[in-house]
């Protein structure tokens, strides 16, 4: 980190905090309670945020529940990601009009509005790195993510607890914040007090900090700080061996398990849209009944969507098990391969929010066991 100093900052501190970003031209985005689920909306003050809840997280299952304190971030992730505010689910990528007999390009859309993400967990930090490689890390760029990318300030938050489908620790991607933030916040409770370990990850985040004009933390803080996280790095709620992955995955194409795993999924796309990685988007394009206006929008798609793999004459993928295998394949493996990291960082949210539980671990689990007993059934006919 830029800033080696550790500063102590109370819950009123956090209100500063929120002031002097909005003062500084920032619409302030964070978690907040709405519709029985921790979501992402803009927030003015620490009132907003979900102060004494929880969430429970099962295969298939979500819930809010009371924590028996007032922790401002004692949840783990919601249903959605930040990937929202930086790639719109849907987004004007040109507007053309009729002025006379010539077209008269719109002006482009504004996107340039700079954001304060409140609240960024480890894995959603590093989602937001791999977006960055996906629009930003080729030849071709994608201006307007870059756009609201770089006037993104973000103030991350360590876990201290781990949910019951976070895996992050196996992807070595949390639960502790390392790179991609300006400021991370440590939330430790106890007795009467209410404390924030505040530590600086950019140059901007030290003159933010230094301008809130807090004490220098205390031992007792940093240590209970990373207490908390090595607790939540202990209590993962899944694992995910991820040894040889890629090359597991390269040689299951034709294992019968995608047909298993084919005979519960619904093929409903909900594991890709509460992914904060996946990118698939379609194009449509509109026009006015007049002629005058013509559209083109991009807008978020699934490759569990039947039509998504559509080439002239026919769908590529046209059942279930191929579409599964293809979503798997690519997020654990040929990810690798076009962006140098897996396309998995361990949240937990298509476990959470998949209708039928499905489970990404226990499915890649499954795959390694089928391979591990071919791999013994040669080696038994050979010793016989």
């Amino acid at each position: 980190m830029l800033d080696p100093s550790a500063y102590e900052l109370g819950v009123t501190d956090l209100d500063r905090l929120l002031a002097l970003l909005a003062d500084d031209g920032y619409n302030c985005l964070g978690p907040t309670v709405r519709d029985g689920a921790i979501v992402y909306a803009a927030i003015a003050s620490t009132a907003d945020l979900p102060r004494g809840w929880t969430d429970e997280q099962a295969p298939g299952h979500y819930r809010l529940r009371r924590r028996g304190d007032d922790a401002l971030f004692g949840y783990n992730v919601g249903p959605q990601a930040w990937k929202q505010f930086l790639f719109p689910p849907r987004e004007r990528v040109w507007q053309m009009s009729i002025d006379g007999q010539a077209f008269v390009p719109a002006p482009d859309v504004d996107a340039a509005t700079r954001h304060a993400f409140i609240g960024v967990r480890a894995c959603e930090l590093a989602a937001i790195g791999v977006q960055d490689r996906v629009f930003g890390g080729r030849p071709f760029h994608d201006d307007a993510y870059l756009a609201r990318r770089a006037g993104a300030f973000v103030v991350a938050v360590n876990c201290v607890e781990a949910g019951g489908t976070c895996f992050c620790a196996d992807m070595g991607t949390g639960p502790a914040v390392e790179a991609g933030h300006d400021i991370a916040l440590t939330e430790v409770l106890g007795g009467d007090a209410h404390r924030f370990l505040a530590l600086a990850g950019s140059e901007r985040g030290a003159a933010l900090l230094e301008r809130l004009g807090c004490g220098p933390a205390a031992a007792d803080l940093a240590s209970r700080a990373a207490a908390g996280i090595e607790h939540a790095r202990t209590s993962m709620g899944r694992r995910l061996d991820t040894a040889g992955l890629p090359a597991l995955l390269a040689r299951s194409l034709d294992s019968p398990h995608w047909e298993t795993v084919a005979e519960r999924c619904l093929a409903c796309a909900n594991c890709t849209a509460v992914c904060p990685t996946c990118f698939c988007s379609s194009v449509e394009d509109t026009a006015d009944l007049d002629g005058g206006l013509a559209t083109r929008w991009r807008q978020w798609d699934s490759c569990f969507n039947p039509g998504f793999s559509y080439l002239h004459g026919g769908e590529v993928r046209r059942s279930t098990a191929a579409r599964y295998r293809q979503w798997l394949t690519h997020k654990l493996g040929t990810w690798h391969d076009q962006f140098g990291s897996s396309g998995c960082v361990g949240c937990g949210r298509c476990i959470s929010w998949c209708p039928v539980g499905i489970d990404i671990t226990a499915e890649a689990t499954g795959l390694r066991e089928r391979d591990a007993h071919k791999a013994e059934r040669p080696a038994a006919a050979a010793r016989t």
